[in-house]
């Protein structure tokens, strides 16, 4: 995985959110968040029990599942703070101040899931030859899934921010600094792998996972409405799991 071009395009996707608000009325842009995450939602889920999990039981490490539940976890005392906007919660009260606590929620889950973008192709979870031809595909995987998923939380947040005090620069100041946290823990996750070596990337693997589960499934029970599928929501939770499961 070239660094350079995972850096670009995560920081790409949240770019994109933000445009989005620019560029299409609060109305429309309700539709959007909620395709954007019907997909990603479907893409997480998918490629988290067609990729991700197969692999880290492949490692026959007997905690993995302890690891996975943590993540789960920590994605939900996570969204305890953020209000839900990592699936679209956007509570809006114009011209009130920002959320600090929403934002470093999200930030800290931003920056945990791009921890693992650092691990290798070549010894991202080699352990069982049975899944070699995962391998050079988790990476890609993971970094889809973030891509996929950054795009509408950019909106969401980006919305909020347009409707608290601050000035358009400073809204965008502040997507800004979201969109590099997940790069910073790409960065993060490369030194310290590379230079300390203590950072056990199989057990953040399966922590990340864990969040990814609790996100996709709160997106998917989220998408039917009064207990009943809108067809365009269930489209496309369809093509996010078709796509993930042609990523063979």
């Amino acid at each position: 995985m070239n660094e350079f071009i995972s850096i670009v395009s995560l920081i790409g996707a949240v770019v994109l959110g933000g445009l989005i608000v620019m560029w299409i009325d609060s109305y429309k842009q309700k539709s959007v968040i909620k395709i954007l995450l019907a997909f990603s939602g479907g893409f997480l889920l998918a490629i988290a029990f067609n990729h991700f999990l197969p692999e880290l039981y492949a490692l026959h490490n007997h905690y993995i599942g302890l690891y996975v539940i943590a993540g789960f976890l920590i994605q939900l005392i996570l969204e305890y703070f953020s209000g839900g906007i990592e699936h679209g919660h956007v509570h809006i009260h114009a011209g009130k101040p920002m959320p600090w606590m929403l934002f470093i929620a999200l930030s800290v889950h931003s920056f945990i899931e791009g921890i693992p973008l650092a691990i290798p192709d070549e010894v991202m979870h080699t352990a069982s030859h049975a899944h070699e031809h995962h391998t050079h595909l988790s990476s890609q995987s993971l970094l889809l899934g973030i891509i996929f998923h950054q795009t509408p939380v950019a909106i969401a947040l980006m919305t909020l921010l347009r409707s608290s005090s601050f000035s358009l620069k400073k809204s965008w100041l502040i997507l800004m600094l979201f969109a590099i946290m997940t790069p910073m823990g790409l960065a993060f996750g490369y030194f310290t792998q590379g230079m300390l070596g203590f950072l056990n990337m199989d057990i953040l693997m399966a922590v990340v996972v864990g969040m990814f589960l609790h996100i996709s499934t709160t997106i998917i029970f989220e998408a039917s409405e009064n207990h009943r599928f809108n067809m365009a929501k269930l489209a496309s939770i369809l093509i996010g799991v078709l796509l993930a499961l042609l990523i063979q």
